[in-house]
């Protein structure tokens, strides 16, 4: 494979060990890694990056892809979790594999367009056949690094849950399908495109049981775990009314702490459970645009960053933020922090590496989320001569003063994203195809 070369970046975020940031350098892909990294390197086909900004590709840690089909939903818009939950999964339930992939295809690209090239996506709910094959299919299609999960609900109307009876699974099925996708996907590989988790949907949706057999299953296969918690007051209420504790403590008793669990949201956890999440190493996915738009709150990311807990950015589903874009997300990150915390809580460069670094730690990519050699060639690249950044002095102030989709974006060493267009795929006739699903959704 012929090397490429970047050319003559203007500056270079690299998010390393040493928190370099380099002028007018060149960056060397070969065979989907970091090759070298140096001035006026030469061989190769070459992609100039004069004027431009290079950063790691960012990193997704919690999605639900199969939501894109349902965007801006009537009755949900301005509704709380539950009741946001109860008015969609009927929605849902119509689904099957072509929404499932389709919808994941849009996701993708939109996530790529914002510079992610590493995404992770929590499948919970399995209508009319669909299946994460569906998902996993789309990401390898585009190109995108994937860490789908093998969510589920197990736990109906019938019996105190949240989910339609016709959503849930029986659990023996479930903890059968985590087996069977974990066996045909899973790569724990350096450098793997495609690396499979577990992922109960929530304590209000799963039994005891079900928690516990998935840490069991996951530890014995080597892969990750992954769920929702503490997300909002009602979540928080119904651990207190149904298990007796804080949601902490459930998951601290059920094995859901540990450097190879990361929680989405977390919005409510308390000074008691910060310091669990440190101990353990356990990762949390900070979802901002998603806990705004839902009510849910403002997660204590300062808090937790000043106690060592990992955390990792999340888009969250489209049916709750409603957008996929990650470098969007990173800006209300901070912006969230120092609206509660102060102007200094936390800076551009430090929401970015959050996005970037951050997110590769907590899903356990350490061949990923940086600029260094040997590290996997996930770059992405940001054009600053657009109206965004006219006139910032400082070009690595991406979230301040920089454009939200990228000039150029490679994955794994191979170009996805080309002049701000998708090139692995052909967008519009996806979109076509997102559309006319989308309709036949509609009542």
């Amino acid at each position: 494979m012929t090397d490429i070369i970047l050319k003559n970046a203007t500056f270079i975020l690299t998010m390393d060990d040493h928190s370099r940031e380099l002028s007018g350098q060149d960056i060397r892909i070969r065979g989907g890694v970091i090759a070298e990294i140096g001035a006026d390197l030469s061989g190769g086909d070459v992609v100039s990056a004069s004027g431009c900004l290079v950063t790691p590709g960012l990193v997704n840690t919690h999605h639900h892809l199969y939501q894109t089909l349902t965007r801006a939903v009537p009755g949900a818009q301005d509704a709380l979790l539950f009741g946001w939950l109860q008015t969609l999964y009927p929605i849902w339930a119509q689904f099957g594999p072509e929404e499932m992939r389709v919808s994941a295809l849009t996701g993708l690209a939109e996530l790529a367009l914002s510079g992610c090239t590493l995404t992770s996506d929590h499948l919970y709910l399995y209508p009319n056949g669909a299946r994460l094959d569906d998902t996993i299919d789309a990401a390898a299609e585009i190109g995108m690094r994937f860490h789908p999960t093998r969510g589920a609900m197990s736990i109906g109307e019938s019996d105190g849950g949240l989910p339609p009876d016709s959503l849930v699974e029986a659990e023996a099925s479930i903890l059968e399908d985590c087996i069977r996708v974990i066996d045909a996907f899973h790569d724990p590989a350096e450098g793997s495109m495609c690396r499979v988790g577990i992922a109960p949907c929530s304590p209000f949706s799963v039994s005891r049981n079900l928690m516990r057999d998935a840490a069991i299953l996951a530890r014995d296969k080597g892969v990750m775990l992954h769920t929702h918690l503490a997300e909002n007051d009602e979540d928080i209420a119904y651990s207190l009314e149904k298990f007796g504790c804080r949601p902490g403590q459930y998951a601290e008793d059920l094995g859901w702490t540990g450097n190879d669990v990361w929680h989405a949201h977390c919005v409510k956890l308390d000074g008691k459970e910060i310091a669990l999440f440190s101990g353990s190493q356990t990762g949390v996915a900070h979802c901002p645009c998603s806990n705004c738009r839902l009510g849910s709150g403002i997660a204590p990311v300062r808090a937790m960053r000043d106690a060592g807990v990992p955390v990792g950015l999340g888009v969250d589903g489209s049916a709750s933020n409603d957008i996929g874009n990650l470098v969007a997300e990173a800006r209300q990150a901070m912006l969230l922090q120092r609206v509660t915390r102060g102007a200094d809580a936390m800076s551009a460069r430090e929401a970015l590496w959050i996005a970037t670094r951050g997110g590769a730690e907590v899903l356990g990519r350490n061949d990923c989320g940086q600029i260094a050699v040997g590290k996997r060639a996930d770059l992405a690249v940001w054009d600053l001569a657009g109206v965004e950044a006219a006139g910032s002095w400082d070009p690595a102030a991406l979230l301040l003063a920089g454009p939200q989709k990228v000039r150029d974006l490679f994955v794994e060493g191979r170009q996805i994203v080309k002049d701000s267009q998708i090139a692995s795929l052909d967008l519009p006739v996806v979109l076509e195809h997102q559309r006319r699903l989308a309709h036949a959704l509609r009542p």
